[in-house]
């Protein structure tokens, strides 16, 4: 059993929604176990320049439905000068912080861990991006809700799409993972999806997408067509694409880029349950002695995860989706 009697919880890198719901159950776990809970605002930048508040049960009432972070959120280039971590962990000291909840994606998590050089205090991530890049969970908070988001969003450009019998091009994010994508691509019954797994487009090499686009042109005649596109997937982006297809095929494709829209919005049921008892989890973990681990859920199980392992290889997309997307989806 480990003694903490102070904890502290922040958000980094892009928000997602869910994490307000972590932060709420992070504050109600401790606050049963008499912990003592700060919360730092603008990601780690709040640790360097001492900016937080203490949390208490009424600072989290009413906030499971909502989207963003009461905590804010940011990057930090601060903490990756080479003092940055030591100066990290010094000012956790100075507030007497036994132990820090990094809610985040992989980045945040290679923070933590340089923080953990310098501190002698307990280190847990929770992860929270809604790319599902992180490996060692089967979700992150904020999949889920930026799933329906983006399904939302393409089911109305289909719409339009169908109007006009039109090809459209739609980008998601994901950074450099195709998780999003693929999930979103499948949801909404596209066409075609491109992501990075699927592996390198150039302007030189179109005919693995032109093709299929041609063979639903000779199927169905002139008709909607929906492209998934990942960030990332395509030198200068998805616009680029757009006019490089309009020009190899002859037909107008039009670029829409859905961008933070995806990022926001009151998270889903389940997100709010997984936030919930992911940052519950961590809590009673930290008690338990947990240090520079991951609370994820696996199997509908939560488990700990080394946190030097979430960034050690990239989470794999479904190989059964992909194949069937590519045999038979794009029919």
């Amino acid at each position: 059993m480990s003694t903490i009697k102070r904890l502290a919880v922040l958000t980094s890198g892009g928000d997602a929604p869910g994490m307000n719901a972590c932060i709420r159950a992070i504050q109600l776990t401790a606050s049963a176990c008499n912990i003592e809970v700060i919360g730092f605002h603008h990601g780690f930048n709040g640790l360097l320049e001492q900016e937080y508040q203490s949390l208490h049960s009424h600072h989290v009432d009413n906030i499971i439905q909502r989207g963003g972070t009461i905590l804010k959120s940011a990057r930090c280039p601060a903490l990756e000068q080479t003092d940055g971590p030591a100066r990290a962990a010094e000012a956790l000291q100075q507030l007497n912080i036994d132990a820090l909840i990094v809610i985040g994606g992989d980045g945040s998590f290679r923070g933590t861990l340089a923080i953990s050089k310098h501190y002698s205090g307990q280190l847990i991530g929770v992860p929270g991006t809604i790319d599902n890049d992180v490996d060692g969970t089967d979700n992150t908070i904020g999949f889920a809700t930026a799933l329906d988001t983006a399904l939302d969003a393409i089911d109305k450009i289909r719409d339009t799409a169908d109007a006009f019998e039109r090809i459209f091009l739609v980008e998601l994010m994901g950074r450099h993972s195709g998780y999003l994508s693929l999930a979103a691509g499948i949801a909404a019954g596209a066409e075609q999806i491109i992501c990075p797994e699927f592996g390198t487009l150039s302007p030189a090499n179109l005919k693995p997408i032109i093709t299929p686009i041609q063979h639903a042109q000779l199927l169905k005649g002139k008709a909607s067509y929906i492209m998934i596109v990942a960030e990332n997937s395509y030198p200068g982006g998805t616009t680029a694409l757009a006019e490089a297809l309009t020009e190899a095929i002859g037909i107008e494709c039009r670029a829409c880029i859905l961008g933070h829209i995806q990022r926001g919005g009151s998270p889903v049921g389940a997100d709010r349950i997984l936030a919930t008892k992911l940052g519950a989890y961590a809590v009673e973990q930290l008690l338990q002695g947990a240090n520079l681990m991951m609370a994820g859920e696996v199997n509908g199980e939560a488990v700990l995860y080394p946190l030097a392992k979430t960034g050690d290889r990239t989470k794999a997309i479904d190989p059964f989706l992909v194949r069937w997307q590519q045999q038979i989806g794009s029919l």
